[in-house]
């Protein structure tokens, strides 16, 4: 397979952007932020490669000091094609900390368009508290007037959306873009997979492009999967792996938290017993501060509200990135299992979780496929606009599915429904079991309210008792090609 997939939509918006500093002749910069190994690094590599003018990309290095830094970032200018168009050899004796580096680089820039790429910023500012102020000097003063498109990248989300925030110094000097995963319509274009082999590819992969460009173009999952338990350095656990390593460097409180909730411990109660300490579970003061610093700032995990016509409890927390849902609790003991030279013991381990694990974990994918259908107006509910689940305190019943006006707390229920992602056919058994249990959604009216099944292999039911139906073909039909 090719070694660059996707992004088309990504690399349009950047020649864009580059278009738009060659027609007006003045400086432009946008900040693209996304998970590690989301593909931004490859990203801009391959918009400078295809951009023909002349480019500096400069990668900083966690845990350099400031000195080591800027002197590697003018090796890199000295290296560069950008220098080179400047037809000046730019000095790689400065002294005077980035302010001084920026003028260097302003001094380099040629006359024409160029782009200038600094990677991994936070890490930039972490290392020298004048950084983001040297920036915003050497854009006002210097940059904004030339021909050039500053990028900066970041994986810490939090601290790339700080770089903006209206009290610090580069706001309103950046466009923002959020990279996220390949989609699955993305997923299975890139590995020539259709149906429920490309959402099964997407679950594994996270569409996380470093882990799509080890799998083998059109090999089905189980048999990409069955591989890879012979290989214990596979993108597949190598890519979660060092992430969860860059995000939580000591075995630290939250990542006890991560690691309960990639062991499917999934209400607030449940998480603080089994990511406590010998000295007992995790205080509430302690815990809720933590989960919304992990959801809201990290990004690691999401977090999932009943949706109905009155508020709902418990909220439900799940691992965002399901590359890293796989990983917790199945990738990595088949891993160790192949380091022990045992990938038979690792199949088996595969073979015992994987039905459980991808039942779970395909919900959310299908909750946002409808989702978009409905804000597409492809439901026979036009004016849906959210898609979630509904549970009660007892999560006796619980209902996959629940189309609303609204959420959190809808105004209107315009469907319910339920995931049936094993092989067998969604039979007049689950149908009664979901006709009994919609009748606890507050707000599911029997008469107005409409009925879904989504199912890996079919319904046995006749066509009047269902109001929609999906397969797996239909799931991905809400991805459409770029």
């Amino acid at each position: 397979m090719p070694g660059f997939v996707g992004r088309r939509t990504e690399l349009r918006l950047l020649h864009k952007r580059l278009g738009r500093v060659t027609a007006s002749r003045e400086g432009s910069a946008i900040a693209i932020r996304g998970r590690r190994q989301v593909g931004k690094s490859r990203l801009v590599q391959e918009f400078c490669d295809s951009a023909d003018v002349p480019y500096l990309y400069f990668a900083a290095t966690k845990g350099s000091s400031a000195v080591d830094s800027v002197t590697a970032f003018l090796a890199e200018l000295a290296d560069s094609s950008l220098a080179a168009a400047g037809h000046a050899l730019p000095p790689t004796g400065v002294t005077g900390g980035w302010p001084d580096a920026f003028r260097v680089l302003d001094a380099a820039l040629p006359e024409t368009p160029s782009v200038v790429v600094l990677d991994e910023v936070p890490w930039l500012a972490e290392q020298d508290q004048v950084f983001d102020g040297a920036l915003q000097t050497a854009w006002d003063r210097l940059w904004s007037r030339r021909p050039v498109l500053l990028v900066l990248l970041g994986s810490d989300l939090h601290m790339m959306e700080r770089l903006t925030a209206y009290d610090r110094p580069f706001h309103g000097r950046a466009d923002n873009l959020v990279l996220g995963p390949l989609n699955p319509a993305e997923t299975g274009r890139a590995l020539g997979l259709h149906g429920a082999d490309a959402i099964d590819a997407h679950l594994i992969t996270g569409g996380l492009p470093g882990i799509i460009r080890s799998w083998p173009h059109a090999t089905p999952p189980a048999e990409f999967l069955r591989q890879e338990c012979e290989d214990p350095a596979a993108p597949l656990f190598s890519v979660p792996e060092s992430s969860l390593l860059a995000e939580f460097p000591a075995p630290d409180q939250a990542h006890r938290v991560v690691e309960s909730i990639g062991g499917d411990n999934r209400t607030h109660a449940n998480i603080a017993a089994t990511a406590g300490s010998s000295q007992g579970q995790i205080p509430s003061g302690t815990l809720s501060p933590l989960l919304r610093k992990l959801t809201e700032e990290k990004r690691v995990l999401a977090i999932d509200h009943p949706l109905s016509t009155s508020p709902g409890k418990p909220a439900l927390y799940r691992v965002a990135d399901s590359n890293l849902r796989f990983y917790l609790p199945i990738g990595r003991a088949i891993q160790e299992q192949a380091r022990r030279g045992r990938p038979q013991v690792g199949a088996r381990v595969l073979d015992r979780q994987w039905t459980s694990w991808r039942g779970r974990a395909v919900e959310p994918l299908i909750r946002e496929a409808l989702e978009l259908a409905g804000q597409a107006g492809g439901l026979p509910w036009p004016d849906t606009a959210a898609v979630g689940g509904w549970w009660n305190r007892q999560h006796n019943p619980e209902v996959d599915l629940v189309g609303a006006d609204r959420s959190p707390v809808a105004g209107r229920i315009d469907f319910a429904g339920s995931i049936k992602w094993i092989t067998g056919a969604f039979d007049r058994h689950d149908l009664h079991s979901l006709r009994h249990a919609v009748g606890h959604i507050p707000g599911y009216d029997h008469e107005r309210s409409g009925l879904v099944v989504v199912s890996l292999s079919g319904a046995d039911l006749d066509t009047d008792e269902a109001d929609l139906l999906w397969g797996p073909d239909e799931i991905m039909a809400c991805w459409t090609a770029d």
